[in-house]
């Protein structure tokens, strides 16, 4: 197949989608199938020779060193360059919807091109314009309405509950985007399920297709630290429940010599960091970001404890990533995560410990448990790098991506058929 894959941003440093454009785009390719990513800003570094890369130029606000600047009166060259800049002006992430509008007038001349446009996660209207002339599928990886819930929910001054509503404007629009596709992947059934009921989408629609993982790059290692917690946020939010692991972090300490090492780009002097200083952790929290997978690997491998204190995940690609590396897991029941290390009738994991999102005490305690139990750790770690090989892989995602792609094609074609009765 001709395969155009869409992603408004696709640097594997922005988040799991990143990593899911450039890991999926090579399964692809492996698969003898043609790849063009489309991407906005940043741009991925390091796609498979095999891949094209068109670059998608948006206005770019969120660069550094100068977010928000004020753009120059030559920086724009359309409309939607002028939409941009006015939506953020108001406080609306829109790169979604500018996105899929520069996407579509790009695709608009390339129609005979491609066999299939698969858009990851943007959702914008733009894909309406590219959906009537090719056939389109998309993945959703998780429902951004439960980012949404999550953030009103820590926003303590109704002037900052305007502003995280504003920011989530977009939202209304992928749900009633996503409607229209008929074919949505979703990277887990507990994802598929949220897809279902926030975006009120048709259980026709849903295929699940894991995320997969790279066995020989994260594979376990005997060089273990003691006492090294890690830790993977891609975003500095209260989505990923950072907080209740820095007080969990530092109950433990109070018994054991523990550290962190945090994964993550943090706002300067935002909530986390205030945090850390607040609980005496400065000296036990180590915080690294922009590392390359090769980095991630030795480090998810040296640690004694992956811990996974999210109050929601689609998926999380950093906990298999975890289990391939033979580390044992402090994971919360939230979203997919049970699904993702797998439990039994009782909801026990053989990979992971699982505790109740939102509760430190939980945390620490299994955190404790396994400090004080090389028996334990050895157990979890063996099995989660079983059921990473037996189960994810990238071969795998991709092919049961193709099959997913056919049944997108096939619906066109009979979508055709009836308009032309």
């Amino acid at each position: 197949m001709r395969i155009a894959l869409l992603s408004y941003r696709t640097k594997e440093h922005c988040g799991g989608q990143g990593v899911y454009v450039r890991h999926l785009s090579q399964g692809l390719a492996e698969l003898g199938h043609e790849v063009e990513v489309f991407s906005g800003q940043p741009y991925p570094e390091d796609l498979d020779p095999r891949v094209a890369l068109t670059k998608v130029p948006s206005m770019d606000f969120f660069r550094e060193p100068d977010p928000f600047r004020t753009p120059r009166p030559s920086e724009f060259r359309s409309a939607t360059d002028v939409l941009e800049y006015a939506l953020t002006l108001t406080g609306c992430f829109a790169e979604p919807l500018t996105f899929t509008l520069r996407a579509s007038r790009l695709l608009k001349k390339r129609v005979a091109d491609f066999d299939i446009v698969h858009d990851n996660q943007s959702l914008g209207y733009g894909l309406l314009a590219i959906m009537r002339r090719m056939p389109l599928a998309a993945t959703v990886h998780h429902p951004i309405s439960r980012d949404r819930r999550v953030d009103l929910a820590a926003a303590k001054t109704w002037k900052r509950k305007l502003s995280v509503a504003r920011w989530y404007g977009f939202v209304p629009m992928q749900a009633r985007v996503a409607r229209r596709i008929p074919i949505v992947l979703a990277v887990a059934g507990t994802s598929a399920a949220d897809s279902v009921n926030d975006f009120d989408l048709d259980q026709e629609q849903m295929r699940v297709v894991p995320l997969g993982v790279d066995t020989e790059l994260f594979a376990p290692s005997e060089d273990r630290v003691p006492g090294r917690i890690v830790a993977i946020a891609s975003a500095d939010r209260p989505l990923k429940g950072v907080v209740h692991l820095l007080e969990a972090l530092a109950k433990v300490r109070t018994e054991h010599d523990v550290h962190l090492e945090l994964v993550s780009n943090l706002e300067p002097g935002g909530p986390t960091e205030r945090r850390i200083a607040e609980l005496g952790l400065t000296d036990a929290v180590h915080v690294v970001n922009g590392i390359s997978d090769e980095e991630l690997g030795a480090l998810l491998a040296s640690g004694e404890i992956m811990c996974v204190p999210s109050l929601y995940e689609g998926f999380s690609l950093p906990t298999v990533e975890a289990m391939s590396c033979g580390t044992p897991i402090v994971a919360t029941r939230a979203g997919a995560l049970p699904e993702v290390v797998g439990t039994d009738e009782n909801g026990d994991s053989e990979c992971a410990v699982l505790v109740e999102p939102g509760d430190a005490d939980a945390l620490a305690a299994a955190i404790r448990g396994l400090v004080d139990s090389p028996e334990t750790r050895a157990r979890l770690g063996a099995a989660g790098r079983r059921r990473a090989v037996e189960r994810y892989s990238w071969t795998a995602v991709a092919e049961a991506t193709v099959a997913a792609y056919t049944e997108a094609i096939d619906a066109m074609t009979a979508r055709n058929r009836h308009a032309d009765r």
